[in-house]
């Protein structure tokens, strides 16, 4: 596997199967674009440093990283906002569906007292979270929560997640060989990191446990 993608890595292929696995896994968040992610930056590590036969100097090829981190951030952004804006036209069906789950409800409660406080950091932390993303952008949709409220939050996201991923796939290449031993060990931390965010996320803000009982939702 980690020589197919090795070999897909300096073509445009790469690229278009990332953001097509980035962009989608918003609706299905069972694809492991993260995974994904971190097996072709661990691949390109691999051909990140070449000896020249002349001079024998280390030379680093960077644009491909670039790229794929440039890549799977773009992907994530329009993703999200697809995911906003199929939600912000949901109705009353999504609604419904959002009410009938305690854990979907409770999310976007706290989503919308962050977001309403100008707080976007869950924004960020459930983009590491599994299916945290989906909550989120389609949380924020459902609420009709302004664009300039959801959208910046989102491209930090989406920037600090490809970065986070595509590091540790180049470093764990580099570190721990362009193998399988590399590649666990980056999706590894990828998923430590996700189960840290879940934790977050899920955790009762104060802004929630503080004040007097009114009887109204956190995020109204």
């Amino acid at each position: 596997m980690l020589e197919s993608v090795g070999a897909l890595t300096g073509s445009p292929w790469i690229y278009a199967v990332v953001a097509l696995s980035v962009l989608l896994d918003v609706f299905l968040p069972v694809l492991p674009s993260g995974v994904l992610v971190i097996t072709a930056a661990t691949a390109a590590a691999a051909s990140t440093t070449t000896v020249t036969a002349a001079a024998g100097e280390a030379t680093r090829q960077v644009p491909s990283l670039l790229a794929l981190t440039l890549c799977a951030a773009t992907a994530s952004v329009l993703g999200d906002l697809v995911a906003y804006r199929l939600a912000w036209r949901g109705g009353d069906r999504l609604d419904r569906a959002i009410a009938r789950s305690r854990r979907l409800t409770s999310a976007q409660e706290r989503l919308g007292a962050a977001l309403s406080r100008g707080g976007g950091a869950l924004v960020v932390i459930a983009r590491f979270a599994p299916a945290g993303r989906s909550v989120v952008s389609l949380g924020a949709g459902a609420t009709h929560r302004k664009v300039k409220e959801f959208l910046p939050w989102s491209a930090v996201a989406g920037v600090a997640w490809a970065v986070y991923s595509v590091g540790l796939g180049y470093f764990g290449g580099q570190w721990l060989g362009a193998g399988w031993l590399g590649t666990a060990v980056s999706v590894l931390a990828l998923f430590l990191a996700g189960a840290l965010a879940a934790l977050v996320v899920r955790r009762p803000s104060h802004a929630s446990s503080t004040p007097p009982v009114t009887g109204a939702p956190a995020g109204t």
